[in-house]
């Protein structure tokens, strides 16, 4: 059975704030593609990556937006990658042990995301691709992102106006003379093996600011977020609680098999889909309170529950505790 690929709504939001502008219907269309709304309130949480592909394409060619991966693109920066991402890079010394720690760990962003670097002559390609997707249309949008990330992470090292000589992409796609001309002194290239852009080897040595050892987190049995479903489903369903979870399935649609199958995989594991939702609630739940000054009603709203009461039930069976005198226990004093 596939895995879910996901994707955080981070990178959707680009996109939306986009059509927003425009004034075109942004909500009507996320609904279309069974995608949550309120995405700025949940940047960290994950949505599928092919529903928000469909909805950049559907966007693009509904609204004429041209080139609208790149578009997108260019409204992120460095510092919408995850808290752990930036941290890692900030801890690496050189460039080279950056690069070579967001290859391993890449799958924090997109849990299909392969990355690698291949030496080429005097430069060093940072490649990427997303497993499993072979295929299917339109991946340019997120492959604008796949090279832009890259390019931010260079410059953390050789300053903000470096641009690679070399943007590549897999799929066969060609930026418009518009985009093109905003990237002068780079060469476009598609229908490639991978996604890549390409660095002068002569930047791997590139010290960074790192004084200590990376963090906790990070250390090598750290879980990625991978390509199992049940992982997938854990990081995707908080994005839905607060607006409608998505059914047994819907979410076998998404993996590419049937409810059944999905049913006797989390069988397999000792879960239903039921048990998934209950945690998921749970974990954003108690994350909020942990966190956040957020009252207890609306903690109870935003993991999905229409009843204060029902929450408060649901979450001492979970926990052993009230939500209150969890938050007062879960504060530093």
């Amino acid at each position: 059975m596939s895995s879910i690929p996901i994707t955080r709504c981070q990178f959707l939001i680009p996109f939306t704030d986009i059509h927003d502008e425009i004034g075109a219907p942004t909500a009507s269309l996320l609904e279309k593609f069974r995608l949550p709304s309120c995405l700025e309130e949940k940047a960290d949480d994950f949505v599928p990556l092919l529903r928000a592909v469909n909805f950049a394409e559907s966007a693009q060619r509904s609204q004429g937006i041209v080139d609208f991966g790149f578009q997108a693109s260019r409204r992120l920066q460095f510092c919408h990658l995850s808290a752990k991402f930036r941290a890692m890079i900030g801890y690496s010394p050189t460039l080279f042990l950056a690069l070579q720690q967001v290859c391993k760990w890449a799958t924090l962003e997109d849990n299909v995301l392969d990355m690698w670097l291949e030496r080429a002559d005097d430069h060093i390609k940072i490649c990427s691709k997303l497993v499993g997707t072979a295929g299917i249309a339109h991946l340019e949008h997120s492959q604008w992102l796949q090279n832009i990330f890259p390019i931010h992470i260079v410059r953390q090292f050789a300053g903000p106006d470096w641009e690679p000589a070399t943007i590549a992409f897999e799929a066969r796609y060609v930026p418009s003379l518009e985009t093109r001309a905003r990237w002068p002194n780079t060469r476009f290239l598609s229908g490639q093996v991978a996604s890549w852009i390409e660095v002068p080897l002569s930047l791997m040595g590139l010290p960074g600011c790192a004084i200590e050892t990376p963090l906790e987190f990070l250390g090598d049995d750290a879980d990625p977020a991978g390509g199992d479903i049940i992982r997938a489903l854990k990081l995707m369903l908080p994005s839905y609680l607060d607006e409608g979870v998505p059914t047994v399935a819907e979410v076998a649609e998404m993996a590419g098999t049937s409810a059944r199958s999905l049913q006797r995989k989390l069988a397999l594991a000792g879960l239903t889909y039921s048990d998934l939702i209950d945690a998921a609630r749970f974990e954003k739940a108690a994350k909020l309170l942990r966190t956040t000054d957020a009252k207890v009603i609306e903690v109870a709203f935003a993991s999905g529950y229409a009843d204060p009461a029902h929450f408060t039930r649901a979450f001492r069976r979970m926990s052993g505790t009230t939500p209150r005198r969890f938050r007062n226990e879960a504060r530093p004093r």
